[in-house]
Formats: C-alpha cells, sequence, structure tokens
C-alpha cells in the first residue's frame, strides 16, 4: 500500500510523514480548568511515537462557557499555553504534523458544567439552550480566532476548527437547529457564515506557515448532505484551508436520505474539485485493507479513531501487515492502560457499549 506511506504535503504547515490522522478523540483526562494533565500528555504522545502523519488533540474549548464534557482540553485562556506548548513540543519532536482541535459545544453544553445557561444559534427547548445574541456570537468567533493565535504560540503547526457531530458550528450549519432571521440565519451563506469568518480571522491573525483544517458531518443533526457539499466545495475553492476532515461514521455507507441512495457518501466529496485542499475522512475504517479501501475511494488521507485507541502504533502496524485487524472487543482495562489510557478515559470508553471488559 505505498500510497498509504507517501508524504503529503499542504499549502501550509509540515507535511504528514505519511497518510495516517489521528482523529480528535474525547477522553476526558485534562485537568477541570482545562489545563493539560499528564494523562493527556501521555496518551497523544504515544500516538505521535508510534507513527501518525498527523497528531490532533481532543476537542479543546475556546469558552469556559463552551465545554462539553468534564475534564476537556482548554485553549480559552493564557493559562493553557505552558502544557500546550509542552504537548506541542514533544509532538513535534516526533516529525508529526501537530493540531489541537478548536470546539464550542454551543447548545451540547451541561449546564450543571459550565455553570449556566448553553447557547444556541436559536433558542432549543430540548437542551434549554436560550438563542445567541449577536454580540455573543461576534464574541464566540473572536474567541476561535484567539485560541488559533494561542495555539500557535504555544508551537502548534495548526488547529482544526470542529463543525461537526451537532456542536456549535454544525448548528449554526443545521437549518433545523438555526431558525435565525438575521445575518447568521435562513440562506445557507448566512448559516455558513460564522464558520467562514473564523476562518478568515484565523488566516489574517496567524502565520503564513500555520495549517488550518476544517471537521465537517454531512448528515445527521438536521443538516442537508447537498448543503454540506456545497459548504465543502467553498472551502476547497476558496483556498484558505490546508484539509477537510469529513466525518461519516462509516466511510463505506450509503447516504441516509432515501432520494441520494445508490452510490457511497463518500462520493458527495471526492468527486468536488478540491484543489489544493487535501481531503480525509473518518467512519469504521478499522484494519488495513480499510485503509486501502477508503484511499482507494480517492481520499488523500485517513482519520482513524477506534483502531487508534486500541492500538497507539497502529500507522506502524499496518506498515508491517498490509491486512493488520485490530485487537477484539472487549479490552481488559490492563491492555488499555498499556495502550496509554487513563483512568478517566477508560471510564469513558465505558460508555462505549462493548469497548471495555466487565472486571472478573
Amino acid at each position: 500500500m505505498p500510497a498509504l506511506f507517501e508524504s503529503l504535503s499542504f499549502r501550509r504547515g509540515p507535511a504528514m510523514k505519511n497518510r495516517f490522522m489521528l482523529a480528535p478523540l474525547t477522553n476526558q483526562q485534562s485537568h477541570a480548568d482545562g489545563v493539560l494533565s499528564d494523562d493527556e500528555f501521555r496518551w497523544l504522545t504515544m500516538r505521535a511515537e508510534g507513527g501518525f502523519g498527523l497528531t490532533m488533540t481532543c476537542a479543546a474549548s475556546v469558552q469556559d462557557g463552551g465545554q462539553g464534557f468534564p475534564g476537556q482540553l482548554g485553549a480559552h485562556d493564557d493559562r493553557h499555553i505552558p502544557g500546550l506548548a509542552r504537548l506541542a513540543s514533544a509532538l513535534r519532536a516526533q516529525e508529526t504534523h501537530a493540531v489541537l482541535q478548536l470546539h464550542h459545544a454551543g447548545m451540547r453544553s451541561p449546564a450543571a458544567l459550565i455553570g449556566r445557561q448553553p447557547l444556541c444559534p436559536s433558542a432549543n427547548a430540548e437542551t434549554n439552550a436560550r438563542a445567541m445574541t449577536l454580540a455573543e456570537i461576534e464574541q464566540t468567533r473572536d474567541d476561535f480566532i484567539a485560541a488559533a493565535r494561542r495555539c500557535e504560540h504555544a508551537g502548534f503547526d495548526g488547529v482544526q476548527l470542529h463543525g461537526a457531530h451537532g456542536y456549535l458550528l454544525c448548528q449554526f450549519l443545521s437549518p433545523e437547529i438555526n431558525r435565525r432571521d438575521d445575518q447568521y440565519g435562513g440562506s445557507l451563506e448566512n448559516r455558513s457564515r460564522l464558520l467562514f469568518e473564523i476562518i478568515d480571522g484565523v488566516r489574517a491573525s496567524c502565520g503564513p506557515n500555520f495549517s488550518l483544517g476544517v471537521r465537517l458531518s454531512p448528515e445527521r443533526f438536521g443538516l442537508k448532505l447537498e448543503e454540506i457539499a456545497t459548504v465543502a466545495q467553498r472551502l476547497m475553492r476558496e483556498d484558505n484551508i490546508e484539509y477537510l476532515d469529513m466525518s461519516l461514521w462509516d466511510v463505506f455507507k450509503e447516504p441516509e436520505d432515501a432520494a441520494l441512495k445508490g452510490r457511497s457518501l463518500l462520493s458527495f466529496f471526492t468527486e468536488l474539485d478540491r484543489g489544493n485542499v487535501r481531503l480525509g475522512a473518518a467512519g469504521k475504517v478499522m484494519t488495513g485493507d480499510g485503509c486501502k479501501r477508503a484511499m482507494d475511494g480517492g481520499l488523500d488521507f485517513v482519520v482513524i479513531g477506534r483502531a487508534a485507541i486500541l492500538h497507539h502504533d497502529f500507522p506502524k502496524r499496518v506498515a508491517a501487515d498490509p491486512d493488520f485487524k485490530p485487537a477484539s472487543l472487549p479490552a481488559s482495562v490492563e491492555y488499555l492502560h498499556r495502550e496509554g489510557l487513563g483512568d478517566a478515559f477508560v471510564n469513558y470508553m465505558r460508555t462505549w457499549k462493548g469497548f471495555v471488559a466487565d472486571a472478573a
């Protein structure tokens, strides 16, 4: 599988030494104030040592009121910089492209965690979120940009904007969730305005060699597949990002929309004119053969999640055995500890049905 082990260049930032990107995986291991913990440091540096061409952190908060889960890494305060600098330095020492993912949970911020009512583009009864004011949208935009500058100062090669999985940027894109009637609601251009304003702000505020990626979901959360493909094409055409990371849940599936079945979900994005923008995808890419099939489907890189939890050195294992398959589940606590998961991460993985073996 030579393509998987060829380098991949970007317009900005260092090349990936291979086509394996570590997915941004929630792990709940940082301190309550968002400061990096030793457990999270170990988890990420082990993946860099294991051969990933790009190593990405979990979603890191850009506002204290935008946290999505306990133990979330923070990038919203200067007190986070020393820990981020320690992590960035250790990652780059392994010749991996070091990236921090920037995130705001919006209506998915638990009120008990953030100590206030969560925010959303529009009022949401299910989550008891309130509609953001125009000033709050502008402040959130500025906070994403400030967090990117903080990451650049800490030594990261770049950042990724989390626009997937029903979090805030995804909520703005969703016509079902976003019912605003101002410049941030209504048309797709308006609903995507915040995302593109953040991109423009990062490009204007960070250096010319600082990489920028975007993660999108094309389905669920009230999203429309063809609209997300339109956003993806604009991202590629405007050429202000280095890569697009599509979270598909299953790279090999067909669309959920019955009217769009008969072709792969992935093809809606691989057929786009990507110009200089690199395209990757996540979703059930678990084996050496799965990596090859995903690349054969037209991707520039593969995004590895679950298999990277089970094997910190997944890229090296695939290099040694193109037919490599990950360890079977459920995994023992002892095994997961050996693979660099701290107790908090193991407890979180217990929420994934059948992932962690019950104690004897």
